[in-house]
């Protein structure tokens, strides 16, 4: 087989490899890991169910991979300079750009995403309690340079921040009657945006 061969047997196998992760995406998000099926899965990607086990051993393989692949988002999603608004329309964008990973995020809030073993779900669990406290601590030094309204509770505040932002995905049809449009619009995405950032500072900064 030629170099150019290889090249473009490589090409369509990373093409079927995002196609089955999209798919996948879609499928937890839907029905959540316990009642997302390889056979959906593959349906949804256009491939031979068998091509999951191959690229990634099964459907515990897809949901490691999609789990790595969203912390890295996470990783990335904010600078370490950024302004409380700024940070607070990242993490909007992020949940509203990505509606199925937003779901599959839920998902796994709820324990419907087991790990691979017991003790990487513990290690995943300290991380998370850790990154919770240090975005506490954020929000407790942003109160103190008096970007976050003085009497507010920073730990409260970030518990308000996450509900508002996944309000969309996790209270479609509420949002949808309280505030009149669709949640996953843009309209909507600013409203958000502009009285979240109002509810958690002194004045807004929109």
């Amino acid at each position: 087989m030629s170099s150019s061969e290889e090249s473009q047997r490589g090409r369509a196998a990373s093409g079927t490899r995002e196609r089955i992760l999209d798919a996948a995406v879609a499928e937890f998000g839907a029905k959540g890991y316990s009642g997302a099926r390889t056979a959906g899965i593959a349906a949804r990607a256009g491939v031979n169910q068998q091509l999951i086990s191959y690229y990634f051993g099964g459907k515990q393989g897809l949901l490691d991979e999609l789990r790595r692949r969203w912390q890295e988002v996470q990783a990335e999603l904010v600078p370490p300079d950024a302004s409380l608004a700024e940070s607070l329309g990242a993490y909007l964008d992020a949940t509203l750009d990505r509606p199925d990973w937003a779901r599959l995020v839920v998902w796994q809030a709820l324990g419907d995403c087991p790990f691979t073993d017991e003790e990487e779900g513990r290690r995943q669990a300290e991380r998370q309690r850790e990154a919770m406290a240090a975005a506490v601590d954020r929000m407790r030094r942003r109160r103190q340079d008096g970007e976050v309204r003085a009497g507010l509770d920073p730990a409260f505040a970030l518990l308000a921040a996450y509900a508002i932002i996944f309000a969309p995905i996790t209270m479609p049809h509420l949002v949808r009657d309280i505030l009149g449009g669709d949640p996953l619009s843009p309209e909507i995405r600013e409203v958000l945006r502009a009285q979240l950032v109002t509810l958690l500072t002194e004045e807004s900064t929109s």
